[in-house]
């Protein structure tokens, strides 16, 4: 067997709305063809791959459980997430792990935004 790429990263997220809201700040557009599986969701296109959004009220996992998204220019990026209230955590730098800050959705789910070396 061999893994030819990332189809999709699906997350939980109490407030659906909320959650189209704030990855559309980050470039990603609402697929309509979703099939409705009885439960509220969303799939969002993000470049070649898509998130998919599944309404719960469960809790939301930590910093160890998160996706990347690839940015050209992440300082650019913070720039303009920050007036939407959007700020990042950053790891000090570290040689082949690229810049990295992480964010917060509305439901807490951890998103990476990642500028490779």
């Amino acid at each position: 067997m061999r893994i030819t790429g990332v189809q999709h990263v699906s997350i939980g997220v109490s407030d659906l709305d909320a959650a189209i809201e704030f990855y559309a700040l980050l470039g990603m557009t609402v697929v309509p063809t979703r099939p409705d599986f009885g439960v509220a969701g969303a799939w969002l296109q993000a470049g070649a791959q898509q998130v998919h959004l599944i309404e719960t009220d469960k809790p939301t996992p930590g910093i160890e459980n998160h996706f990347a998204l690839i940015v050209d220019d992440l300082e650019a990026c913070l720039v303009e997430l920050a007036p939407h209230g959007v700020t990042a955590f950053r790891l000090p730098p570290a040689r082949g792990a690229g810049a990295q800050g992480f964010i917060n959705d509305p439901s807490g789910n951890v998103v990476e935004l990642n500028q490779p070396d």
